[in-house]
């Protein structure tokens, strides 16, 4: 039996930063987008190179295991050089993979990432196995067993188990964390809105939710500074959509702008942690675990559970890798006593 049963996706990546990526913005009246852009059909200097396992699945599993639960991990990986990759990886880590599936017919997840200067990225990823997860493949005797289901972000056709292994959850009484990716999300609120009752914790980016609800935060304008405010009136319109059942914790994370959190009552803000930024991948991830085993941990302390993940995702940012720079609870809690004025804001409902 485990506290914490993880499913998500597995992959090798492979990081590229190179100084020439430029970073293009685009602004229209009502929305922005960054490009990161290369000089086409150029060949160019490579500044820096590493290879590390990833995924959500992976990310998660290593965190939940590094902050002292005892771990399992749902993921499919093919039987090719990088599956050997990513089970030589879990050796030394304390992550129960009898769950685990591998398909000799499929490929093992693989991406590169391009990282910029400003330490953002871009992600070109191969699905692979990621993407074909079956129902039939599932262990759900180790779902029941487990007192917390944490749910990566699904791709492709797996993510067509997730109704049945979130109502199974909630049937055995295993809490649920859900961090709802854009497989999903793309099938409509209407069905989103089915695993979202069954949840008792869910965590979106800002992205994620503004495409969940259909409500886009608008920008500041003569007559309207909506950035003067601590939670945009258009983020609360999104907390509101979004939290389907009274007894959830709703969180939307907003990158280098820090997260919210939304219990029905109170509004929550914590800025980002203070550190180096070296690559941003896998500090969803970070953030995300580490806010639902906080509470599993400490009980419903969204200020401290707020606080715990920007400190456990500031530490993975600081360094190449999804995993690397993880901290134990003894360090995040130790960062947090000498850092007294990082503080969660709150605001009432």
């Amino acid at each position: 039996m485990s506290d914490v049963i993880t499913i998500g996706s597995a992959t090798m990546d492979v990081f590229v930063e190179c100084d020439d990526a430029n970073i293009v913005s685009v602004r229209l009246k009502d929305r922005s987008t960054d490009f990161m852009s290369y000089p086409y059909g150029s060949k160019l200097e490579i500044a820096d190179f590493d290879t590390q396992v990833g995924g959500g699945g992976v990310n998660t599993a290593t965190n939940f295991a590094n902050l002292g639960f005892s771990t399992s991990a749902i993921f499919k990986v093919g039987d090719d050089i990088y599956s050997q990759g990513l089970f030589d990886f879990f050796r030394d880590k304390k992550v129960n993979l009898k769950s685990v599936i591998q398909d000799k017919s499929d490929s093992t997840g693989f991406s590169i990432i391009l990282t910029s200067f400003e330490g953002d990225r871009t992600v070109l990823a191969h699905r692979g196995a990621n993407a074909h997860i079956k129902k039939s493949e599932i262990d759900f005797n180790a779902i029941k067993e487990a007192k917390l289901l944490y749910i990566a972000p699904l791709n492709g056709d797996s993510n067509k188990v997730l109704d049945d292994i979130v109502k199974f959850a909630k049937e055995n009484d295993t809490s649920v964390c859900f961090n709802a990716g854009t497989t999903g999300i793309k099938k409509g609120f209407k069905y989103l809105e089915k695993i979202l009752k069954l949840a008792d914790v869910v965590v979106m980016n800002k992205e994620e939710a503004s495409m969940a609800t259909g409500i886009t935060l608008r920008q500041d304008t003569k007559e309207e500074k909506f950035s003067n405010e601590l939670v945009h009136p258009d983020l609360k319109e999104m907390f509101k959509k979004l939290k389907v059942s009274d007894y959830q914790i709703i969180v939307i994370t907003d990158g280098k702008h820090g997260a919210y959190a939304y219990n029905g009552k109170q509004y929550f803000y914590c800025p980002p942690f203070d550190g180096p930024v070296t690559s941003t991948l896998g500090a969803g991830d970070a953030f995300a675990s580490t806010f639902c085993a906080s509470i599993a941990k400490w009980g419903i302390d969204i200020e401290k559970a707020l606080r715990a993940g920007s400190i456990n995702s500031a530490g993975v940012v600081s360094v190449f890798g999804a995993t690397q720079g993880l901290l134990n609870f003894d360090e995040i809690s130790k960062k947090m006593d000498e850092t007294p004025d990082f503080k969660v804001i709150i605001e009432n409902a």
